[in-house]
């Protein structure tokens, strides 16, 4: 039986400094990702340098991350199946060329969605003008804009939630489900509702099936997002204290 677990890489293989846990050795922990300038950016904690080996020793390993292919290049891991980046808009192969028939279905609806998400970042971008702090940009990769992000200077959810309230929450191409939104510690996205990291994964599904007639998978990840991909697979793991860790124990509670 072959097995696959599709992967998210950020807060559930590895973190930023800050996110490590409070008194963590640094000396126990391994560089996994780069800024663009080269400096260290993202590290493994002992667990979860074992848990990469462990899985590396008994599953393929397909990355499912919101990264564009810039930042992507520059984890240190041995990746060598699909990846699936920025959220699900654009599939490499295992030779790292643009899955085309995927590209060719997200390119054939994309136009549909991509004035109502400029009409949506104009709104946020004045926003974020008339108040300190906002970093808002355009995801741009392979030549096309996908998605737009939020960042705050004081890195905290709360500040952006103020922004998703006021602003985008009660936008009409948000309501009207166009568009959606997603919002994680220091990141607010707002993306074109065809791209999603669930349908890349369903997309994958359909060819590891044809290929593989006894299948297991996995999915693992730490975001609310993430949930509906792990949903297609056959077990999940999920990091704890991550927002979907704590999303599932509050309602483990009620």
């Amino acid at each position: 039986m072959q097995s696959y677990i599709f992967l998210d890489l950020d807060d559930t293989l590895f973190q930023t400094l800050r996110k490590c846990a409070p008194g963590v050795d640094d000396r126990t922990l391994q560089v996994r990702a780069f800024l663009p300038d080269g400096s260290a950016n993202s590290f493994a904690t002992q667990k979860q340098q074992w848990l990469w080996h462990w899985l590396a020793k008994g599953f393929k390993i397909v990355p499912v991350t919101a990264r564009d292919v810039h930042a992507f290049e520059r984890v240190n891991l041995p990746f060598q199946e699909e990846v699936v980046l920025n959220h699900g808009a654009v599939i490499l192969d295992k030779q790292r060329a643009v899955d085309k028939v995927w590209m060719d279905n997200i390119m054939q609806a994309l136009p549909a969605y991509h004035g109502k998400l400029l009409e949506v970042w104009a709104e946020v971008e004045l926003y974020a003008k008339r108040r300190p702090g906002f970093k808002p940009r355009l995801v741009d990769d392979f030549g096309i804009t996908w998605y737009g992000v939020i960042k705050h200077s004081d890195g905290t959810e709360a500040i952006l939630k103020t922004l998703l309230d006021e602003v985008i929450k009660s936008h009409p191409h948000v309501v009207d489900g166009s568009l959606y939104w997603h919002l994680n510690g220091n990141n607010l996205a707002v993306l074109p509702k065809i791209i999603n990291k669930e349908s890349a994964v369903s997309y994958l599904l359909e060819g590891y099936r044809r290929q593989h007639p006894q299948l297991l998978t996995f999915g693992a990840g730490d975001s609310k997002t993430d949930a509906a991909f792990m949903a297609l697979c056959d077990y999940a793991l999920i990091p704890k204290n991550t927002q979907l860790f704590q999303t599932l124990a509050c309602v483990e509670t009620l």
